[in-house]
């Protein structure tokens, strides 16, 4: 999970244009400024793209907070 993490967070920071950004397993879109509808859109994509796994709708609508997508990105990778 802490591999997940460390790519999710390069992620973040990409999508946010921020390199000082410190993601956590309980991070909501709350909790990080600018974190909306597009941005949401766009982290899905860029995760998709950098882990080489596609998410349906239903595990996209119910994600609340980065823990939940790295486990349905760790859910996705097991064989």
């Amino acid at each position: 999970m802490q591999d997940i993490l460390a790519s999710l967070t390069k992620i973040f920071r990409d999508v946010f244009e921020d390199q000082d950004l410190t993601l956590k397993l309980t991070d909501t879109a709350a909790d990080i400024k600018g974190w909306d509808s597009i941005k949401q859109v766009e982290i899905i994509i860029a995760a998709q793209e950098e882990f080489g796994v596609k998410l349906s709708s239903r595990e996209v609508d119910g994600l609340a907070n980065v823990g939940d997508l790295a486990a349905a990105i760790a859910k996705r990778l097991q064989p």
